[in-house]
């Protein structure tokens, strides 16, 4: 069974982590938390055992690339060689350049800033439509990025006017997945904040499984 790191400390939320864990797990994958409050530390001997890095979403980017910038060599190296990295919400910025780790051929930005943006609040926990492999699903929702420069990229889902929500791409011998929405989401979410439950989760699995291919 392959090992699954999933990012734990304070550059993500109660909720997340344990969203992506599960998630991870059900795909057959072997989940180990690391980080800060992991069982194991994040460094280049935990990743070397490892054939997936999960980074959750959860808080904003910039407190919480000051958590991660010091991990930035290390992770690039792993996944150059041959490493996945996945990225919900927050670490899908986390993938970025502006700050991050500079793993997409391209960077992100917030969806609510674009001008065709179905959402414009970045604190609100919300529903978004994305057309996900042609079909247009419901996905939850809290200030997720959308893809800019987005050539040599697969592109699995976009947002209503077209921009990218969701996408695979190689780095060097490996490949990050990355996502703005939140399709990993349990029902609990939904409920705790009074929205109808669109369970996405398939779509978080198809994500994990080109990433992975």
């Amino acid at each position: 069974m392959s090992l699954a790191l999933v990012y734990r400390g304070p550059a993500t939320l109660p909720g997340c982590p344990e969203a992506v864990a599960a998630l991870l797990a059900d795909h057959g994958l072997d989940v180990v938390g690391v980080g800060p409050d992991g069982e194991r530390p994040l460094d280049a001997r935990t990743l070397a055992d490892a054939a997936v890095y999960a980074q959750p979403g959860g808080g904003t980017l910039r407190p919480a690339w000051r958590h991660l910038r010091r991990h930035r060599r290390t992770l690039r190296e792993w996944a150059a060689g041959g490493g996945c990295y996945l990225g919900f919400c927050l670490g899908a910025y986390l993938a970025g350049r502006g700050p991050g780790l500079g793993l997409l051929p391209g960077d992100t930005d917030q969806y609510v800033t674009s001008p065709h943006a179905t959402v414009d609040d970045p604190d609100l926990d919300t529903l978004v439509e994305v057309r996900w492999r042609g079909t247009v699903r419901t996905v939850f929702f809290q200030d997720g990025a959308r893809f800019v420069g987005t050539h040599d990229t697969e592109v699995l889902a976009r947002y209503p006017a077209g921009e990218p929500a969701a996408l695979v791409a190689p780095y060097g011998s490996g490949r990050v997945g990355v996502v703005g929405p939140h399709p990993e989401a349990p029902p609990d979410w939904f409920t705790d904040v009074g929205l109808p439950v669109h369970d996405a989760r398939d779509l978080a699995h198809d994500l994990v499984a080109t990433a992975i291919a």
